[in-house]
């Protein structure tokens, strides 16, 4: 069986799933990339306005898979590549044109952790833990990963968090500011009901603005200013802009389609 799932509901829901419970869903290198081109796939498909990322077996991620380190990253040069796969990895769930929201129950920590950060939401269990202890292996978390954490928890939480290597719970983990919600119940449900009405709302719309927001957090809208331009004329042409006012004024909810 594959170590990423990917099945589509119903209700214009994508769930992608990291599949070695076994590891606590510790990612490989394959795993990196093949999650990158999940993550791109998904954003051009029409049928899809949420993307859910889960874990099986009761954990989110344990990270990196560490056990094969010295196969795929034994020198500065394999490194590098290692690290470019993963960076790829996050920026292809970054740049996803719709909202993405972390499903978290147990582990979620180092790389992991990325991944839920890289989410637009992040929802989580009581039984969900959350650390990135790169200070205990004698590594350093990336540029990206460090711009992620710092963009949520702020400056001395990020150093908190880096400096000591600590596990937290669901509780601290809301105070810090890394989850945007607890579930009471089932985490997948609760992860869904939460971007419920972003599902009902116009696609270029959510994707206009998620880019945007992006530039402005990464102080990067030089280079993406021609993007957002022909995303703002796609928007403003499209069906759905008509759609919009026409049901406002006819006092109904909009139905768009993301044309």
């Amino acid at each position: 069986m594959s170590d990423i799932l990917v099945r589509t509901e119903p209700d214009l829901v994508a769930v992608v799933t990291l599949n070695r419970p076994a590891r606590r869903n510790a990612v490989s290198l394959a795993m990196w990339r093949e999650l990158q081109l999940v993550f791109r796939q998904l954003s051009d498909e029409r049928d899809v306005r949420l993307v859910v990322l889960t874990g099986a077996g009761g954990h989110f991620c344990a990270g990196a898979d560490i056990s094969e380190f010295a196969a795929v990253r034994g020198d500065a040069a394999a490194g590098r590549a290692y690290e470019e796969a993963v960076d790829g990895c996050y920026e292809a769930l970054s740049a996803l044109g719709k909202p993405t929201v972390a499903a978290i129950s147990g582990s979620c920590v180092g790389g992991g952790c990325a991944l839920a950060m890289a989410c637009d939401f992040r929802i989580a269990d009581g039984t969900a833990r959350f650390g990135i202890p790169a200070a205990r292996l004698g590594v350093i978390y990336s540029v990206r990963e460090c711009r992620m954490l710092l963009s949520l928890v702020g400056l001395a939480g990020a150093k908190r968090i880096l400096f000591g290597g600590e596990i937290v719970g669901i509780e601290e983990a809301m105070r810090l500011g890394l989850v945007d919600g607890m579930a009471e119940g089932d985490v997948m449900r609760a992860a869904v009901d939460f971007a419920g009405s972003m599902r009902e709302n116009a696609p270029l719309s959510i994707a206009g603005a998620k880019l945007i927001l992006n530039a402005l957090a990464c102080d990067d809208l030089e280079a993406k200013a021609g993007a957002i331009e022909a995303l703002m004329d796609r928007a403003l042409e499209s069906e759905d802009s008509k759609e919009g006012p026409r049901a406002f004024m006819e006092k109904r909810r909009p139905a768009f389609t993301g044309r």
